[in-house]
C-alpha cells in the first residue's frame, strides 16, 4: 500500500481495507523478523499522513468506538470487534480496540501489537540489551513502555511485542 494522496483514507471502507492491509503485513512481518506468528494484543493503529485524513478518521473512529472507554486515551474500544479471517497461513484475529495516529514525518500505514509468552520476552529483551542484534528486531525506545519493535524498511507497517493483551493492559489501569 503506497502513501500517495490515491491512499489517503475518506470512507469506511477504505479505513476496513487499511486495517486488513496493515493486519496483514504485521503478521507477514512478524514472521520474516521473529520467526513465528504471535497472538495480537487486540488493538490495531491506522497511521494518518495528512490532516484531514487525521480530522476524517477521528469523526468515524467517534462513530465506531466507545468515547468513554479509551486505554490511555489512545486505544478506544470499538463498538463491534473487527474479525479478519486466516489467508492461507497467516492467522486470523479479532480486534477489540482501534488507534488512529495524527500525521508525523513516518509513513507506516499502521500497527499491529503482538504478544509473547513473559519467560520468552525477558529472554529476547536481554539478549537484546546484553548486544545481541537481530534485523529487524529492536527495543522500543519509549519511557513507560517496555515493548519490543519489529521493523523493516521496505515493509509500510511496525509491530511492537509486549507480554500483555489489551484486556490485561485496560485491568491495570482500573
Amino acid at each position: 500500500m503506497e502513501n500517495s494522496d490515491v491512499h489517503i483514507i475518506k470512507n469506511k471502507d477504505k479505513l476496513l481495507e487499511a486495517i486488513k492491509y496493515t493486519h496483514l503485513t504485521c503478521f507477514e512481518l512478524c514472521k520474516k523478523n521473529f520467526g513465528k506468528y504471535l497472538p495480537v494484543a487486540g488493538n490495531i493503529g491506522i497511521f494518518c499522513h495528512q490532516d484531514d485524513e487525521y480530522e476524517f478518521l477521528t469523526k468515524l473512529r467517534k462513530e465506531l468506538t466507545e468515547e468513554s472507554n479509551n486505554w490511555n486515551k489512545k486505544y478506544y474500544r470499538l463498538l463491534e470487534p473487527i474479525i479478519i479471517p486466516p489467508q492461507g497461513e497467516i492467522p486470523g484475529a479479532t480486534y477489540t480496540y482501534l488507534y488512529v495516529r495524527k500525521p508525523d514525518q513516518h509513513k507506516e500505514v499502521g500497527d499491529v501489537d503482538f504478544v509473547l509468552d513473559k519467560e520468552e520476552y525477558l529472554k529476547l529483551k536481554n539478549s537484546l540489551l546484553s548486544g545481541t542484534k537481530i534485523k529487524g528486531v529492536e527495543i522500543f525506545n519509549r519511557p513507560g513502555l517496555d515493548l519490543i519493535k519489529l521493523f523493516d524498511k521496505n515493509i509500510d507497517v511496525v509491530s511492537l511485542i509486549g507480554t500483555k493483551y489489551m484486556v490485561e493492559n485496560l485491568k491495570i489501569k482500573e
